[in-house]
C-alpha cells in the first residue's frame, strides 16, 4: 500500500540570503508537495529535477545508489528546510527523474520522529506520545 505525505520544501540558500538582506523574504524559493511518497526503502529526500529546478538548487556532487533498478549515479543538490506534520530539518537532496514522485526516506521520519502506520498512515512516534524525541543532533 502506497502512503503519501504533504512536504513544504524551501531552498535554504535562499533563506540564508534573505536573512542577510540580500534578497527579499517573497524571492525564497519554495514548493509544497500534497503527494510525496513514503518510501521506507528509500534513504533521504529524493526529487523530481523539475522541482529541483523550481527551487533552484544546485549540483554539490554525484553518488552512486542502489534503486530498485540496480545501481545508477544520482546528483546530490544542495539543502532544502522541509516540513512534514508541522516538523522541520535540513537535508541535501539526490534527484530522480521527472515522472517519478518526491520520496520521503526513513532518515527523514527517524529525523522528525514519525512512523509509518500501515492503516493510519505517517504518524508522531507512538513511543514518544506525540512529543517530539530527537536522538541525534
Amino acid at each position: 500500500m502506497k502512503h503519501t505525505t504533504r512536504i513544504e520544501l524551501t531552498n535554504r540558500k535562499d533563506q540564508i540570503l534573505a536573512e542577510a538582506g540580500a534578497i527579499k523574504l517573497e524571492d525564497i524559493r519554495r514548493v509544497v508537495v500534497n503527494d510525496a511518497v513514503v518510501d521506507t526503502g528509500a534513504t533521504g529526500l529524493a526529487l523530481p529535477k523539475p522541482i529541483i529546478e523550481q527551487l533552484g538548487l544546485t549540483p554539490v556532487r554525484s553518488r552512486r545508489a542502489q534503486t530498485t533498478n540496480g545501481i545508477v549515479t544520482r546528483t546530490v543538490y544542495s539543502d532544502v528546510e522541509y516540513s512534514v506534520l508541522g516538523r522541520e530539518g535540513i537535508i541535501l537532496v539526490t534527484d530522480l527523474p521527472g515522472s517519478l514522485p518526491v520520496l520521503v526516506g526513513h532518515m527523514v521520519l527517524e529525523y522528525l520522529d514519525l512512523c509509518l502506520d500501515i492503516k493510519k498512515g505517517l504518524i508522531y512516534n507512538p513511543a514518544h506520545e506525540g512529543e517530539w524525541i530527537e536522538d541525534q543532533l
